[in-house]
């Protein structure tokens, strides 16, 4: 069931992209007078197809949907009626079909800051950027943040959760930013600045780089009582119940939730014995953690989750909204900045500056859908817009068969004042093909090598 509740949202979020994709050559083709055969959504074996009449253009839905495309009236792929030479592609001047090219990537960029404006009015919830333990190894140590500590900007780009922070922090050391300002406030209200310096060998990789900078989310001490079991779990198998308080385990008294964690995390496949109260009264039980890899070592894990306090929720939860006319000119910015970080992430992976870790296939994507969706509908939107992003900036790029590459092509023609030969345009089209399909071969390793680690 976890499978197809992430496939639904992965097709969800892939075919609206898609098809935004696709409808802006679309639309900005028949703008320009250009004559559209198809349109359609998805590859393979078409499930729904509608044509007004055999002159008007044909709508098309194909089983995979992971891709689309508009086809026009174009003498280079096939002979044209008389009629229809007027409405062909090939014919129209540079600028032209420069706009129906550039249309695609175009409206993925705007449909992003559209979702973004939309997450902004909307509401976006989760929880404050306080700060947890720090180790003294850390980054954020180094940098004098302490626990307690509230982040309120990064690189003075309001940070109203977690999830932001964080995202802004790594996004400006993947640029290869050396120093991140970041202002804080504690307890009392009192803000200060701190200066995060990144090592320059810390940024190629992500995750890496999050485990080096030492972050933690606050998390008070929270009592050893069980909030949720999860179905198939070594809790449900042993009889735990929602509400159960955790009083021992192995004779070794149990005091709050993160000493019983640590207490299975230790003990994967090894019997514990239990002692709980359950509405008053004693039980003793057992219980067999399942064994899991976690970054290369062996853990205890018995899919089990902590009750948490209404009130405590209440105190770390904040919302984040705007006006819709203030949220317009924060969503533009919001999409030009993750715009550029991409292109430069891209650019650094090409020379080698950037973990080629840093890419993501379908399954990854499948992954974060479905787990935005759970957060609810702003969190999917969000993941929706970073995906917009990328998809825009991917096809922008200046590699033949992608959007991009026929640009560059148009611009080629406009400043020698003819189009490249046929043989030159096939010839790096043959190439572009070959670097995009080893580059989904690279992103598909990558991510069944993660599923397996």
């Amino acid at each position: 069931m976890d499978l197809l509740h992430k496939l639904f949202y992965f097709v969800i979020a892939i075919g609206v992209l898609v098809s935004f994709h696709e409808f802006g050559h679309f639309w900005v083709a028949r703008k320009m007078g250009v004559k559209v055969l198809r349109f359609s959504v998805g590859f393979g074996k078409v499930l729904w197809t509608y044509q007004k009449n055999p002159e008007a253009t044909e709508y098309v839905l194909s089983a995979i949907p992971l891709g689309g495309y508009v086809k026009m009236v174009d003498e280079r792929e096939g002979a044209v009626s008389a009629i229809d030479l007027p409405f062909a592609f090939n014919r129209k001047s540079v600028l032209a079909r420069t706009a129906i090219v550039a249309a695609g990537p175009i409206f993925n960029l705007l449909l992003a800051v559209f979702l973004f404006w939309s997450v902004l009015v909307i509401g976006e919830t989760g929880i404050k950027p306080i700060i947890g333990n720090l180790s003294e190894g850390s980054l954020a140590y180094q940098a004098g943040f302490s626990e307690g500590d509230e982040i309120v900007s990064v690189n003075d780009k309001v940070t109203p959760t977690w999830t932001e922070a964080m995202s802004l922090i790594i996004t400006s050391a993947m640029d290869g930013n050396s120093t991140i300002q970041v202002v804080v406030k504690n307890f009392d209200e009192q803000q200060s600045n701190k200066i995060l310096s990144i090592p320059e060998g810390d940024v190629k990789n992500a995750e890496a780089l999050y485990n080096n900078l030492g972050f933690k989310p606050w998390s008070p001490k929270l009592k050893p009582i069980i909030g949720k079991v999860l179905p198939d779990s070594a809790a449900l198998t042993a009889g735990l119940q929602k509400g159960d308080l955790i009083i021992s385990a192995d004779g070794q008294l149990i005091s709050d939730w993160k000493q019983w964690v640590d207490w299975v995390k230790a003990r994967p496949d090894l019997e514990i014995n239990l002692l709980i109260e359950r509405e008053g009264v004693q039980l003793p039980l057992k219980i067999t953690p399942k064994s899991v890899q976690v970054e290369q070592k062996t853990e205890g894990k018995i899919g089990a989750g902590v009750e948490v306090p209404e009130e405590l929720l209440k105190a770390v939860k904040v919302t984040y909204t705007l006006g819709p006319l203030e949220a317009i000119p924060v969503a533009f910015e919001t999409t030009g900045y993750y715009s550029f970080s991409t292109f430069k992430m891209m650019a650094k992976m090409l020379i080698g500056k950037s973990s080629v870790e840093n890419l993501s296939g379908p399954i990854s994507i499948a992954q974060y859908a479905g787990d935005s969706a759970d957060m609810g509908i702003a969190a999917f939107m969000k993941f929706m817009a970073l995906v917009s992003v990328s998809l825009g900036v991917l096809n922008l790029l200046p590699v033949p068969v992608l959007d991009g590459g026929h640009l560059l092509f148009f611009a080629i023609e406009a400043i020698k004042g003819s189009p490249l030969s046929d043989k030159i345009q096939t010839f790096f089209q043959q190439v572009g093909m070959v670097l995009l399909l080893a580059l989904m071969s690279l992103a598909m390793f990558l991510d069944v090598q993660r599923l397996f680690h």
